[in-house]
């Protein structure tokens, strides 16, 4: 092996391009089993971020469901998810451009059943005894007052035109609608202003007559202060679901009336539900329980007996196992490690033999340039303590010049419930392999430390993120790992929104990169969507009660103490942080001289989708900070302006 080059961190050349990542890189999500083949969900940048649904047969054989012109993906709570159901070769699924609900059969045509009005389905419940599905429906259809969430029946058969029989209504959302096997009963979630669905739920069972109409609905689990999470029907006819009641999100059992504890724990069984679909665990067919658990920011694999009590830990090279499913004789999940990518994964619970049905990345790459995760725990404000995971520079190629330290890329995860994955992660790679140091903070709020964790961004938000941040990037550079005048934030959403505010509030960053990131609280807390309405009620304070602390916490208002250089990514098409967001912030730090920079996207929503847009947003930070600290670029980017540098 020849000798490392010495050159400056930041400007290693790197296999692991940006061009690398679009084209050879597609996302995964909600496998599920039909007969002996497995579905799941490919989002594929290289076709504008089309979402399509692929079915697998026993033999291996591949082929997209999905027709040409056609999107699998739901606008409910605008996050979506829950986006298809299927059964027996007929596949039910939301199209994105008209948000329409289709029928596709085992001919591959596709015909809608829902009629082109503002009108949005999800988190199908297949119902074939009586030729329905059971759903989410938001009702959009005036303008005048906030859209209205139940739940409702819709034909299969029906030809273009049933808007759907409402089956509950009354409450602001709805989730998770579960039918019991023998179609007697049906759960589901409801939650109301101003509670997140992590915040507090309510689990109700209703019995079915013979059309299906509900009776008087009974209250399982949940209220004030619990959160309850994926109901599932167990072989048995009892009722399986997570609840956060001790402070951790473990799994219950209800029936007879009763809910009984099945394997207390100090771990998190359940998820913040951003999304309809998501799933920690699934019910095997002798009865038992696969779960996935995660415990100090790594997700293991477990197999529960309600029966006996037994529970018996699973060995997978996985840290991170979500989207769990149940198939005839094994178990599906979507994993990934930290030198692997996320894959459709098919395990054998008996023998614990898995097998990859799909990978995320076609990308093979040396091990030599893979920057692993190590979980750190360091000292933040007022006596606590923060987590975070933090991946040095790597790359077999390269090292940097003798008494020099890498610049830090904080990276402040959005949500803020959210959590930083150990999944090999090629954006983070291209940091690393290039000369970067990265810490992923999971910062106070963040999920898998419990409930109590997850609350101390309650009324501090602004506050408690913003200090973990600012803390873990002073602490490895206490630690001698980073150059402490080459530090630099970035983030998206909620995570754009820690960036801005660190950069605005304390003097620690020296560059920073906000993708569709909030500068203003008291627009988000006025013009939002429906979902996050009420969300920094919890967060910040009720609105306009609390408007004084609104504005003391956003950065718009006080540009006159940010003296870092910033880029901004947008998308114009974002209805949950809308682009003047970031114009209001580019505007303000352009009137002050700061050096800024300001990438906008048509045609893209919160988060970006599309191939060309992510190379661009990618490289144009690359170039962003050679610019700001000063270092030579290795490969030929296309420029971003940037203004008064």
């Amino acid at each position: 092996m020849s000798k490392p080059q010495t050159a400056p961190y930041g400007s290693w050349r790197s296999p692991i391009t940006a061009d690398l990542i679009v084209s050879e890189t597609v996302g995964l999500g909600s496998p599920v089993g039909d007969g002996q083949d497995v579905c799941w969900l490919e989002r594929r940048p290289m076709e504008g971020g089309r979402s399509v649904l692929v079915r697998r047969s026993p033999e291996g054989r591949t082929r997209d469901v999905t027709p040409a012109g056609f999107d699998v993906r739901t606008r409910v709570h605008e996050y979506g998810g829950g986006a298809f159901a299927v059964r027996e070769g007929v596949v039910y699924f939301a199209n994105d451009p008209d948000q329409r609900v289709y029928r596709q059969g085992t001919d591959d045509t596709a015909r809608p059943i829902t009629p082109p009005a503002a009108l949005r389905y999800a988190d199908f419940a297949l119902d074939p005894a009586r030729a329905r599905l059971i759903c989410v429906r938001e009702d959009q259809r005036r303008s005048d007052r906030e859209p209205e969430n139940c739940l409702v029946s819709l034909t299969v058969a029906a030809a273009g035109d049933d808007p759907g029989r409402v089956v509950a209504s009354g409450a602001d959302f709805y989730a998770s609608p579960q039918l019991k096997g023998d179609g007697s009963h049906l759960a589901w979630l409801s939650w109301d202003h101003p509670d997140m669905p992590w915040d507090s739920t309510r689990l109700w069972v209703a019995e079915l007559d013979a059309a299906g109409a509900p009776g008087e609905p009974v209250l399982v689990a949940g209220g004030p202060g619990e959160s309850v999470f994926e109901p599932r029907w167990g072989a048995d006819g009892g009722l399986h679901f997570v609840s956060d009641r001790t402070g951790w999100w473990n799994l219950y059992r209800w029936r007879g009336g009763e809910a009984e504890p099945l394997h207390p724990m100090e771990a998190e069984f359940g998820l913040p539900q951003w999304l309809f679909g998501m799933s920690t665990y699934a019910v095997l067919g002798d009865g038992r329980l696969a779960c996935a658990y995660s415990r100090r920011g790594r997700w293991e694999l477990a197999l529960l007996d309600p029966a006996s009590g037994r529970f018996t830990p699973l060995e997978t090279p996985y840290t991170s196992i979500q989207d769990v499913a149940a198939v005839p004789g094994g178990v599906l999940f979507i994993g990934g490690s930290p030198g692997e990518a996320n894959a459709v994964v098919q395990l054998d619970p008996n023998t614990g033999a898995a097998s990859v049905l799909r990978h995320s990345s076609r990308v093979t790459l040396d091990p030599n340039y893979i920057s692993r995760p190590e979980a750190i725990e360091f000292p933040t404000a007022e006596g606590r303590t923060a987590h975070a995971l933090y991946y040095r520079p790597t790359n077999t190629d390269f090292g940097g010049p003798e008494g020099e330290r890498p610049p830090l890329l904080v990276r402040s995860h959005g949500g803020p419930t959210a959590a930083a994955s150990t999944t090999l992660n090629l954006t983070t790679q291209y940091w690393t392999s290039r000369g970067f140091a990265v810490v992923d903070v999971n910062y106070g709020g963040s999920t898998g430390y419990g409930r109590a964790y997850r609350e101390r961004l309650d009324g501090q938000w602004g506050m408690v993120d913003v200090d973990d941040c600012v803390h873990a990037a002073g602490h490895l550079a206490e630690r001698g790992e980073v150059d402490r005048g080459r530090l630099a934030i970035r983030g998206s959403s909620a995570g754009g929104y820690t960036t801005l505010a660190a950069l605005t509030f304390r003097d620690v960053f020296q560059a920073g990169a906000s993708h569709y990131g909030i500068s203003e609280l008291e627009s988000l807390a006025t013009d939002t969507h429906k979902f996050e309405a009420r969300y920094l009620d919890r967060m910040v304070g009720p609105y306009p009660e609390a408007r004084a602390v609104y504005r003391a916490r956003s950065p718009i208002h006080y540009t006159e103490r940010l003296s870092a250089p910033v880029i901004f990514f947008q998308g114009l098409e974002d209805r949950v942080v809308p682009p003047d967001q970031a114009e209001k912030m580019v505007d303000a730090l352009r009137r002050k001289g700061l050096p800024v920079a300001y990438v906008p996207f048509e045609g893209e929503q919160h988060g970006f989708r599309q191939a060309a847009n992510i190379k661009r947003a990618l490289e144009a930070e690359l170039y962003f900070y050679s610019q700001v600290f000063d270092f030579p670029l290795p490969e030929s980017i296309e420029p971003v302006p940037i203004e008064n540098l």
